[in-house]
């Protein structure tokens, strides 16, 4: 497969800025502040609005690259995904790039997850919230978008779990 053709087979989409690169801040869907991290967001992280998760929020992307700034809207390739559950719900994370992401990318991606769930665990443990949280893995990315919800403009009024 050429250059050409391996860009045709990564799914083209428009990812939403909510944390650039860099930032302390984890902010949600909605720009409600979740929490401050003790370390800097290793990838620029937003969501997709074209689609809804499993949990009932925007499908979460991950945009490897440069820092964005926070409201950016970008259309990129998704290569694939990291499956995650969150309070025991089903939470894929689009893993977006301009350019394939090598293998040794993808597990480094993948320890960020694991070692992200765990923090949230204490997160949400130390809020009250209950259910497992952990990382499943790399994915590929036409089945995350499989699993999620194309949604019409205006018919999603933010986050139905939290």
């Amino acid at each position: 497969m050429n250059s050409v053709d391996i860009h045709k087979a990564a799914h083209l989409v428009d990812v939403v800025i909510e944390i650039p690169r860099g930032s302390f801040l984890k902010r949600g869907s909605t720009g409600k502040l979740d929490f401050i991290s003790p370390l800097p967001c290793p990838f620029n992280y937003g969501s997709i609005p074209a689609f809804i998760g499993l949990d009932g929020d925007l499908l979460d992307a991950v945009v490897l690259g440069p820092r964005l700034p926070l409201g950016t809207t970008v259309r990129v390739h998704a290569w694939g995904a990291v499956g995650m559950i969150d309070q025991g719900l089903h939470d894929d994370k689009l893993i977006c790039s301009l350019a394939p992401i090598s293998p040794w990318k993808q597990q480094l991606i993948v320890l960020f997850f694991i070692i992200y769930a765990k923090a949230k665990s204490l997160l949400n443990l130390i809020r009250g919230n209950k259910g497992n949280n952990c990382c499943e893995g790399w994915r590929d990315a036409e089945s995350a978008l499989a699993r999620a919800t194309h949604r019409a403009h205006n018919d999603w009024n933010g986050p139905t779990t939290f």
